[in-house]
């Protein structure tokens, strides 16, 4: 699933190629990926990008007013075409969602692979109005999310880290994988409540936060989108690396599976070197 990082970079990348640019065609291709319908997609055609911009997980392509909002969900993506083909895509079984094509002959897809399809556009006037934007926590990146913010928003949090963390209406734009990092970078159990954390610990968890997503940002900056899953992948330490070494102690990275992901970690780096069997097993970790 893109995170906060990647979606950042997206959101970079369109700005450098849809500024200024007129919308001629939006194509749905699958009807599902439509959760608004007045205005239709086809209000955005014959109107110029006048900026993009980024909420937690939501691109938003403002188009003199009116706005495409997209949530990529776990299995969506955007693939940038310098020239789209000729004619209008066909309905079928493949994974093209909906086209945006330009004056210019370039455009994007979304597509989305898999059975399930979470993939989300909005045509709005205010993206406020979009159900997922409405409820977002602060953005963790933001000039104003200083530690004193992050402390207040765990205080009186019974939940464990791991799912905190993830909780868009808690902090906005950090999934499954940059969840992981941020545990492992910060040296915590996943299991651990977050209200449990001492002043050093919270400091610490945010450190870990900030520099996590931080550097991320810096690695995707400047990549074609096309480029962006891959960068993810190499970046990660623990994340989607179950079986390999902890680049950080040597120790093997270890996985917990759910019912639809998996969370992995370092019981040497993390947990005091007592592995996780299984979530609903294991007793909360210190």
């Amino acid at each position: 699933m893109p995170e906060l990082p990647e979606v950042e970079a997206l959101k970079d990348f369109l700005t450098d190629h849809l500024a200024g640019r007129e919308i001629v065609r939006v194509l749905p291709v699958a009807v599902s990926v439509l959760k608004t319908y007045d205005p239709p997609p086809t209000a955005l055609e014959g109107r110029a990008v006048t900026a993009v911009t980024r909420h937690g997980k939501f691109l938003d392509i403002d188009a003199d007013g009116l706005h495409f909002v997209v949530h990529l969900a776990r299995a969506g993506w955007l693939q940038w075409k310098d020239r789209l083909p000729d004619g209008p895509p066909r309905p079928g079984k493949g994974p093209l969602a909906l086209r945006v094509a330009l004056e210019t002959g370039e455009g994007f897809d979304l597509t989305e692979a898999g059975t399930q399809k979470r993939l989300a556009v909005y045509v709005v006037h205010d993206p406020s109005v979009v159900p997922g934007v409405a409820r977002l926590g602060p953005d963790p990146l933001a000039a104003d999310f200083d530690e004193q913010r992050f402390a207040k928003l765990l205080e009186g949090e019974r939940r464990q880290l791991k799912g905190a963390l993830r909780d868009q209406g808690l902090i906005a734009g950090v999934g499954n994988a940059y969840s992981d990092e941020i545990l492992h970078a910060a040296k915590m159990s996943p299991f651990k409540l977050a209200s449990s954390l001492t002043d050093e610990e919270t400091h610490r968890l945010y450190e870990a936060l900030r520099t996590t997503l931080t550097e991320a940002v810096e690695r995707s900056r400047g990549l074609a989108a096309g480029r962006l899953k891959a960068e993810k992948k190499s970046g990660l330490r623990v994340h989607g690396r179950t079986g390999e070494a902890c680049p950080v102690c040597g120790d093997t990275i270890r996985e917990v599976s759910f019912s639809d992901s998996a969370l992995q970690y370092c019981a040497t780096c993390q947990t005091g070197g007592k592995p996780l069997a299984d979530r609903r097993m294991s007793r909360l970790l210190k």
